[in-house]
Formats: C-alpha cells, sequence, structure tokens
C-alpha cells in the first residue's frame, strides 16, 4: 500500500474557545447536574457545518479505502501475470530469439554478405548468454539478472510462482473485508493505527500469496482483537486538514493506479479484465504459431 501519514494533530477552533470562556458556570445552579460535559457539547452541537463535515470526513475515508482496495488488488494482478508471463512465456521467447539467429546465421552463409554476417552476429549476440557471469556470481546472478532463488533469498518470497492471475474470489471477497475493517485510516489514536498498520502488512501479505485459509485466520485474529473506541467529534478545522490529507493521498493513489495501467503488463490485463488467465493462453498460442513458422522458415533455408 502506498505510505502516507495522516493529519493528527488537534487544531482548536478560536470560535469554540470564545464560546466557552463567555459562557456562564451553569454547573453551579441548584438542580443541575450536567456540569462542564454539557456545556461543551453544547458548544460542539452549535458549531456551524461540524455535521456535514464529518459526514463528508466519513464518505471521503470510505472512499479512499475503496479506491485503495481496487489498486491494491489491481497490483497483486499485475505481478502475479508478470511472474506468470516470465515463467510461461520465457522460454518460447527465447526460443523466438534463438531461431531468429539461426535464420539470419543460415542466410548469411547463402549470400557471404558482409551486411547479412553482421545481422547475424547481432541476432546470436542477443541469445548468447554473458561468459563468466554464473560462475562469478556463483549461481546466483546470470545473463538474465537474478536467478529465482536469488531472488526469494533477497525478497523473502517463495520461488513457486501463483498458480493463478488473481487470488481466488473467496479470498478475495476475505480481503476486501478485513481491509475495510482494519485499515490505518479509521484507528481513533496513533497506537490504534500503528497496530492496524502491521495487522495490513500481514493481510497484504496473504492476499498477494492468494492464502484463502490465512485470510480467515486473520479475520479471527482482528475479530478477537480489541475493540476500536468511537471516535471523539472533531472541530472543523481538524476536518478540514483531514479532507485535504485524503485528497492528497488519493492523488498518490491516481499515481500508482496510472503508472500500472499504463505499464506493458497492465494494459495486457486491461484487454481482458474478466479473464487475464485466458489471455496468457492465448499469447502463448499465438507464441507458438511464430515458432512453427520461424521452424519451417529455417528448414527452407538448411534443407
Amino acid at each position: 500500500m502506498t505510505e502516507g501519514k495522516p493529519y493528527a494533530g488537534r487544531v482548536t477552533n478560536p470560535e469554540a474557545e470564545t464560546h466557552h470562556a463567555e459562557e456562564p458556570d451553569r454547573a453551579a445552579e441548584p438542580g443541575r447536574t450536567d456540569g462542564p460535559d454539557r456545556a461543551e457539547g453544547a458548544g460542539r452541537a452549535e458549531e456551524p457545518g461540524t455535521q456535514r463535515l464529518e459526514r463528508a470526513v466519513r464518505t471521503a475515508e470510505q472512499a479512499l479505502i475503496e479506491f485503495e482496495i481496487a489498486v491494491e488488488t489491481f497490483r497483486v494482478e499485475v505481478e502475479n501475470f508478470s511472474r506468470l508471463h516470465h515463467q510461461r512465456l520465457g522460454p518460447m521467447y527465447a526460443r523466438l530469439d534463438d531461431l531468429e539467429a539461426r535464420i539470419a546465421e543460415a542466410v548469411a552463409a547463402r549470400t557471404g554478405d558482409p551486411e547479412d554476417i553482421r545481422r547475424a552476429r547481432e541476432a546470436r549476440a542477443m541469445v548468447q548468454p554473458l561468459p563468466g557471469i554464473e560462475e562469478l556470481f556463483g549461481g546466483w546472478l546470470d545473463s538474465d539478472g537474478f536467478s529465482p532463488e536469488a531472488v526469494a533469498m533477497l525478497t523473502e518470497k517463495s520461488v513457486r510462482p501463483p498458480e493463478r492471475i488473481r487470488p481466488s474470489d473467496e479470498a478475495r471477497r476475505a480481503y476486501r473485508e478485513l481491509v475495510r475493517k482494519a485499515h490505518p485510516d479509521l484507528a481513533p489514536d496513533e497506537a490504534d493505527r500503528l497496530r492496524r498498520e502491521e495487522f495490513i502488512v500481514r493481510v497484504n501479505a496473504a492476499y498477494a500469496d492468494g492464502d484463502e485459509a490465512l485470510l480467515l485466520e486473520l479475520a479471527e485474529e482482528w475479530a478477537a482483537g480489541p475493540v476500536p473506541e468511537e471516535r471523539r467529534p472533531s472541530h472543523a478545522e481538524e476536518l478540514y486538514a483531514r479532507l485535504e490529507w485524503l485528497a492528497q493521498r488519493k492523488e498518490l493513489l491516481a499515481q500508482l493506479a496510472a503508472e500500472l495501467e499504463g505499464s506493458a503488463i497492465g494494459a495486457m490485463i486491461k484487454m481482458a479484465p474478466d479473464d487475464p488467465d485466458r489471455l496468457l493462453e492465448e499469447i502463448a498460442e499465438g507464441l507458438a504459431a511464430q515458432v512453427a513458422e520461424r521452424e519451417a522458415h529455417l528448414a527452407t533455408l538448411v534443407g
């Protein structure tokens, strides 16, 4: 999730302060037991527009949470699609590159043209592994970058690729419900915010792995945890500051969403939002057809 800290300070309302200072001490009147608490509550109730601001803040918070859920679920889909794309289609792309190099070499052998020979060398260089890389880095790094095992050690993620581009429907429902309940933006104080942030990190990790059982366990853990206190009414200035922070956070999420959608993988997922797994199969079928066509072309050159 996108990092960010909410507005946590308390801004007093000068008009309300003046109102309380001028109000007579009615708690001393005979028969009255409401005391200063009633006066303070009455002062808040009389602040113009406070209730509307509170409703606006609650609405903005819920809208932001829903937007953040949408961005995070799409980010997981993009990440999973990228990993599956590399695992399933990487060998086919490598095969196409090798065929292109062999075709270029066959053409150069036939023509003997210096330009064809140059093209053949360039094509072969694109698929030839860099010498000494694996030996130098002890298997951690090869011509394609870090090995899967090295990536797993550095990121603490399993080398096992996801079975699906998106987690199951049940996992998605459990994830959304957990985020709606435990989102840090709903914390009444800083201590509860920290607790929620740590919990959401675990929720995000379980969702990214598609671990439905763990998400259900986390739901039980949250249900058994401390019940957050009801948010105290805020002054108008604090509510305005809160709305401003929510708007800024939304802008950051919108930028992240635009980056995800504008990426090559994100654009591919957008082509088939309901069944991205099928899109991957269609791409694989197209690559297989290209491999067959290149193989047939190579056979005519060397046959």
